[in-house]
Parts: structure tokens; C-alpha cells; sequence
């Protein structure tokens, strides 16, 4: 049973509140068609990669401009080149794999050979790797065709997407709105329909954000289950790789070619079918935990709790139980714990450009901080934060013992002005630190266990917000069933960026918007 004071509101039949009248989405275009609805029509031989890859240049030559989500994007000459081998391949009998043929462009933090990778720092500004993340070794040996980058924050630091190599990315859903960051372009590549899905990472909250604030879902896996890149695999981690996309069946698919074989369905040809079957379980009084702000710890902006306590109510429409719930654990400590750990693991790796008086200057301000926090941090420092952080571990393990999902807010506001680096007050609170506005993101992050972004809905200036679903460590399957559960009992995820003109229309009576 719900506690009366959660007070949640959606009609127990599914059906959206008054106020908001949106059609279904019928794809009209290439570019429409999720993800897998394209992998299945390459591989009938319905359409043509070539066709596919023109469509999705077409829209990225239409429309970029006015969003800056894709960046280093390669001569098209030579990518309808690759789309026209693709169909070859399909002609002689071979699919490389789910991707084959699919457009896709990589985060601007990720290596990839041959085609410039900048960090958004201009210290990198030229930089061509000479090989790929095996990330994007295993999305290019499922076929996909690389079209750019995705831009991205400078070093991946906060959840704003500028840099000064490309500047800023902007909101698919309000152009003078923030797209989130790190991941940024990404997400609003997905969101406008120039990709049909697309690789983030995550550290504090960097494909959890940017999909919560362009109306999509995505997937922070288990730490651990994507292959660590350039640093020593037996040192604890923040950060990961996962998927974007705008239909947690797009979502599973693409971490299944992220995370290699061990993930993916033993017959590639038949991987939408099978996912379509391992994501579908029964939810009957599976329990939920709700986290919502933490006992009063954490400040939200106006709207932002009751929307997403609104959302929640969803899982129980699908059957689940869901309950408050408390954490047991002196917070106030743990967000110490999680700075200096973050500049261990932040600022350490940014020392030598920092060292450097030349490259110091071109360093974003955040980054130099990061850097100075580390090198004032001692040996006793980070064992005695790491411990804790244990503590923290245990804490949320016993939490699972009782509840199968725990659920909270994405982020503690809307989407900001692009404009502001970062915002200097949440619900009247000060922000002390250029992250501490995304401390709701923080936890999933020290425990390391999967978590996914659900769209959450709208407020009442149309602005979208998520909604975070974890589970145990190595549940990430979990996550995505319950995901799906989610995104079959609400239509969030069918509102386009155009469609968002019906509730800033209907703002004013706000039933189903925070």
C-alpha cells in the first residue's frame, strides 16, 4: 500500500491527466523509427543503409546548426561510401551485426582512430587518436557507420555541455535551456532524430542528466561491466560507459553491443526478438523503494519532487508496491567522502596538464579545481573516504534485501539557462561546489550499481525531467525489464521536442506537468 502523503496522482487506467491531448507517434520517416525498427528493415532488405545514413545527413545537415549536438563530422562522400559497402555486405549474405548500416557518432571524450577527439579542451583541440575505445571497436564490428562526435563538457566536467572547441550544446526541447552534460550532444542527438541512439559515460549524473533533461531513457551498467579505458583496472572507478536512446528496447540492445559477448543474445539476427522476450516479466507486488530527498537532505526546485512522485506512481499501475523509505547513513559525510574521491580519481589524471604552465591557463576552471583538491588530498585521505564509501555500499545492500528497485529524482531542477555554467541555488539553497546541484546522482554512482533514467513528464514550461531506477549490483537485465514495464504504462517517451508546443500551450492547467 501507498503512504497517503506520497499523494500520487495518475489515473489507475494509464490514461494522461486533462490538459494535455498528445497523438500517438506514427513514424513518417526514415529518421523516426527507433533503432531497432531500422535494424530489422535493413536487415529484411527493405531499406537500404544507404538509404538510412542519407536520411539521418539529411537531418543532421538541417538541423544541427540550431542545437551543436554533433561535432567533427566526417566528409559525407566518404560515409555514403561505407553505406553503399554496408549494402554490399547485405547483398553477399553478411550482417556485421545489429548496427549494420545504423549511423552513429561517439561522445567527444571517447578515442577514435582516425577522427579527432578534443575533450572540449583546446588543448586537444587537433588530437586524431590512433585507435579506437573498444567500445567503439565492438559498435563498428556490429556494422555501425561513424558519422562525428558528440560534443561534449571540457574533460566531461559538469552536467552542462559547452566547451571552448564547439561551444554550447542546447535543449532538444527549449533551445535556451542547458542540454545537460556530459553527454550532452548526445542525448540531444537522439532526441532530434540525427541519431537513433547514441554511446554517453557517467560519473556524476553524465548519461543520467542529459537524458532526463531531452525526454529519454538510458543505462549507468554496473560498474565494472564495460571494459575500463587507460588506467589501472584493479583502482576503484566513478565513471562508465552506456547507452542513450529513446526506447528502452533501442537502450538494451546497443549495452548489448557496448558490453560485448557475454550480454548479447547468441543470434544476432534474431537479437530484437529475443531482447523483446527477456525484457517482458510479470511485476506482481515486486517491492519499490522511494528515496525522493532523502528525509528532507536534499533541496529540489519548485516542482521537481511532486513530478517525479506523479511518475512513480506508474510502477504501481504495473503492479508493484511502492513505499518511502529511509537511508540510514550521516549523508553530509558521504558528499565529503564522494569530493575527495572524485578528485582523486578526477583530478589525479589532469595533473600533468595542470603541472604545465603553458596548458595550465587553457584548463576550464573546474578542472584546475579538481586538480587542487587532489593534490591536497594524502594517502590516509583517500583509504579513509574509500572505507567509508564501503559503509555507504552496505548501507544501500541492505536497502536491496528489502526492496527489489530503489527510485529517486534525476536531477534536483529543471533544465537551467544555457548560458549559466552551472546553478549557484537549488530550492533556496546555495551551491557550494560546481557539481553539488547533481549530489542526487551521486549515490548510485559510489555504489556502483545500474541505474536507469525513466522520463518523468514535463513542467509546466514544458520542460522534461527523469526519474532514476536502481537495482542490485549486476540487475542492470532488472533495470531494463522494469524500464520497459515503465515505458509501457506511460507515454512520456512519445512526446517529440515539436510536440512539446500542446503542453506549453496547456500550461496553465498543469495536470499532468509538475
Amino acid at each position: 500500500m501507498l503512504n497517503d502523503h506520497l499523494h500520487f496522482t495518475h489515473r489507475p487506467d494509464g490514461a494522461r491527466p486533462s490538459g494535455i491531448s498528445i497523438a500517438p507517434v506514427h513514424p513518417s520517416s526514415i529518421v523516426d523509427l527507433g533503432a531497432c525498427a531500422l535494424a530489422d528493415s535493413i536487415s529484411s532488405r527493405k531499406t537500404s543503409c544507404l538509404e538510412v545514413v542519407t536520411a539521418h545527413l539529411d537531418r543532421i545537415e538541417r538541423i544541427n546548426s540550431s542545437y551543436n549536438a554533433i561535432v567533427s563530422i566526417r566528409d559525407r562522400e566518404e560515409i555514403l561510401t561505407e553505406a553503399r559497402e554496408k549494402d554490399a555486405l547485405l547483398a553477399g549474405g553478411v550482417r556485421q551485426g545489429w548496427l549494420h548500416g545504423i549511423p552513429q557518432a561517439i561522445k567527444d571524450l571517447a578515442s577514435t582512430k582516425g577522427l579527432r577527439t578534443t575533450l572540449g579542451s583546446p588543448l586537444h583541440r587537433d588530437a586524431i587518436p590512433t585507435r579506437d575505445a573498444i567500445f567503439v571497436q565492438r559498435t563498428k564490428r556490429s556494422g555501425a557507420i561513424l558519422v562525428g562526435k558528440t560534443n561534449t563538457a571540457e574533460f566531461g566536467l559538469g552536467s552542462q555541455t559547452y566547451n571552448p572547441v564547439f561551444g554550447t550544446t542546447l535543449n532538444a526541447y527549449d533551445r535556451t535551456r542547458t542540454s545537460g552534460g556530459s553527454s550532452g550532444g548526445a542525448a540531444v542527438a537522439v532526441a532530434t532524430r540525427m541519431l537513433p541512439v547514441a554511446d554517453g559515460s557517467d560519473s556524476a549524473g553524465s548519461i543520467r542528466n542529459p537524458a532526463a533533461y531531452n525526454n529519454l531513457f538510458s543505462l549507468r551498467p554496473t560498474q565494472g561491466r564495460m571494459p575500463s579505458e587507460g588506467r589501472d583496472p584493479n583502482l576503484p572507478s566513478l565513471g562508465t560507459v552506456g547507452p542513450i536512446a529513446r526506447s528502452v528496447e533501442d537502450l538494451a540492445m546497443l549495452f548489448s553491443v557496448q558490453v560485448g559477448d557475454e550480454w548479447s543474445p547468441p543470434e544476432p539476427e534474431e537479437s530484437s526478438a529475443c531482447f523483446r522476450e527477456r525484457l517482458a516479466r510479470d511485476w506482481d507486488g515486486t517491492r519499490v523503494g522511494w528515496l525522493g530527498d532523502l528525509g528532507g537532505y536534499l533541496p529540489f526546485d519548485a516542482g521537481v519532487l511532486g513530478l517525479c512522485k506523479r511518475a512513480a506512481e506508474s510502477f504501481v499501475e504495473i503492479g508493484c508496491v511502492v513505499e518511502p523509505v529511509r537511508v540510514d547513513y550521516r549523508l553530509d559525510e558521504l558528499w565529503r567522502d564522494w569530493v575527495a574521491l572524485r578528485a582523486w580519481l578526477t583530478g589525479g589524471p589532469l595533473a600533468g596538464r595542470y603541472a604545465d604552465p603553458a596548458k595550465r591557463p587553457l584548463m576550464k576552471e573546474e578542472a584546475r579545481w579538481e586538480v587542487e583538491q587532489a593534490m591536497r588530498l594524502s594517502a590516509l585521505d583517500v583509504l579513509e573516504a574509500s572505507a567509508r564509501r564501503a559503509e555507504w555500499c552496505r548501507a544501500v545492500q541492505r536497502l536491496f534485501k528489502s526492496y527489489e528497485f530503489l527510485v529517486l529524482p534525476t536531477a534536483q531542477c529543471f533544465p537551467f539557462d544555457a548560458r549559466v555554467a552551472w546553478p549557484k541555488e537549488i530550492g533556496g539553497c546555495k551551491m557550494d561546489i560546481y557539481h553539488r546541484w547533481m549530489e542526487v546522482v551521486i549515490y548510485a554512482t559510489l555504489v556502483g550499481c545500474p541505474v536507469v533514467n525513466v522520463p518523468a513528464g514535463f513542467s509546466k514550461q514544458g520542460l522534461p525531467m527523469g526519474l532514476q531506477v536502481l537495482g542490485p549490483c549486476h540487475g542492470d537485465l532488472a533495470c531494463l525489464q522494469l524500464a520497459y514495464a515503465y515505458e509501457q504504462a506511460t507515454r512520456w517517451s512519445s512526446i517529440r521536442p515539436a510536440d512539446v508546443m500542446f503542453m506549453t500551450e496547456e500550461r496553465t492547467n498543469g495536470c499532468a506537468c509538475a
